[in-house]
């Protein structure tokens, strides 16, 4: 099976390196020759897809490819060509402008009119054009002269015009997981009239693995590593100082899945539970230094947010969720700032695990006992029959009663006696809450004596 799902379509110089041939880069060389062998993207070419359905039936139409770089937008464009026989012709809107725009169109008309084919007219980072240059490929798809395939990294929505989009369909491409990337990898290594197989590289899984990290990704990255590395394996062995010669950043940040990385989080999140905002901002830096996707150290921020902070400071939480939200919308390394600033937050906040104590106390005592019945002056009586049974009778409002606080009421099943999981700290706001319970739990005291007087 052919790999490079993601690369340009077959160039007419020779591949490889041998006398003779012009070069041709690893990524172009394993690029894929059908539907079938494009790797990914299966949420709209998998089988029974639309598109697929589409392509497979001749039918291509209008489309707007959005994704990130390596994903095969361009190679996508050109099996739309192969598979449907239509003629492929390609612009940059880096490079072109309305007049090759209109040179374009007068090949596909006049092609169009001798032979009947088809064109599809790809443009890449079609984002890049202007109102005018994209309105000029309006009546040229709306009478079928074109059919227009646009590729873009950035929001169709907020970059294309409308009446572009209203004449194309939007479709997504997401990067390549682990799993996919190291299949470009593996075949890339493999293949033996394509690929690098005739070289019997000596690869092991731990460099195969730093490599996929090191592509983000990006399938072209991948081969592109792989072949800059082959060219320093002098004795056909690709080592971890091959790596670090061939990648930009420190090889570090591509090692991230051992027994260290984990240390790391550990460290980080004892710092912040510990009150060091220097130290946490340390570990920080070096997990994400480490090449560790920046959202999950917030993910660890929410989560200590609520264990180790808790109602001593509930403005952590919501300070950790904007952090979340920041860092997705800047992206790095502009987010990293709102990342340091939940951190330095979380670890100089006042510190309770009464919440964490509390909620795993309650989950103990219903593991632990059985379902016990709701009490029927608890229960909701929405219906006639509900309320014929008693459901809610007896049921004591809060807001109807003084300080707004129903004393002495019992809220635990009849069969449990009722139980103190919370028990704020003295730190913080939780100080606040601590004497607030307590001045309840007088009332509540207070209501019971009165019952037995």
């Amino acid at each position: 099976m052919s790999t490079g799902s993601l690369f340009s379509e077959p160039a007419t110089v020779a591949s490889g390196k041998g006398k003779g041939q012009a070069y041709e880069p690893l990524a172009a060389r394993m690029r894929p020759r059908s539907l079938d062998d494009y790797l990914g993207q299966e949420h709209i070419l998998g089988k029974g897809k639309p598109l697929r359905v589409a392509l497979e039936s001749g039918l291509p139409h209008s489309m707007v490819l959005w994704g990130p770089p390596g994903v095969g937008k361009t190679t996508l464009a050109r099996l739309v060509a192969n598979v449907c026989d239509a003629r492929f012709e390609s612009l940059s809107a880096v490079l072109a402008g309305v007049k090759d725009i209109r040179a374009a169109v007068d090949r596909a008309r006049m092609d169009r009119v001798q032979s009947g084919r088809r064109t599809i007219l790809f443009i890449d980072e079609v984002h890049r054009f202007n109102k005018a240059q994209q309105d000029a490929f309006l009546p040229h798809i709306e009478d079928g002269t074109v059919i227009f395939v646009g590729a873009t990294t950035e929001n169709p929505s907020f970059e294309l015009n409308n009446a572009l989009l209203s004449r194309a369909r939007v479709y997504v491409l997401k990067s390549l997981g682990n799993d996919a990337l190291r299949n470009v990898l593996d075949h890339g290594l493999d293949d033996v009239e394509r690929g690098l197989g005739s070289q019997n590289l000596q690869v092991s899984d731990e460099i195969r693995d730093i490599i996929v990290q090191a592509a983000d990704g990006d399938a072209r990255r991948v081969l592109n590593l792989l072949e800059v590395a082959s060219d320093l394996a002098t004795d056909g062995v690709i080592t971890r100082e091959i790596l670090e010669g061939v990648l930009v950043d420190n090889l570090r940040r591509f090692d991230n899945h051992g027994e260290a990385w984990y240390d790391q989080i550990s460290a980080f999140h004892k710092s912040v539970r510990g009150s060091s905002p220097d130290g946490a901002l340390y570990w920080m830096a070096r997990i994400i230094d480490g090449g560790a996707d920046p959202l999950y150290i917030v993910r660890r921020l929410v989560a200590i947010a609520s264990e180790d902070i808790g109602n001593a400071d509930p403005r952590a939480l919501e300070i950790t969720l904007n952090a979340w939200q920041a860092f997705e919308r800047l992206g790095a390394p502009e987010g990293y700032l709102a990342i340091a600033h939940a951190t330095t937050y979380c670890a100089s906040a006042p510190k309770s695990n009464a919440v964490y104590r509390a909620m795993a106390a309650a989950f103990e005592d219903v593991r632990s006992n059985p379902s016990y019945e709701v009490p029927i002056y608890l229960r909701n009586a929405p219906t006639k029959l509900m309320k014929d049974l008693g459901y809610n009778e007896g049921y004591r409002y809060a807001h109807d009663e003084e300080n707004a606080y129903a004393a002495g009421e019992c809220y635990f099943p009849e069969e449990m006696e009722p139980k103190r999981y919370y028990d704020p700290s003295d730190r913080g706001l939780e100080r606040k809450i601590s004497d607030k319970l307590s001045w309840l739990e007088s009332l509540d005291q207070h209501s019971s004596q009165k019952r037995r007087g």
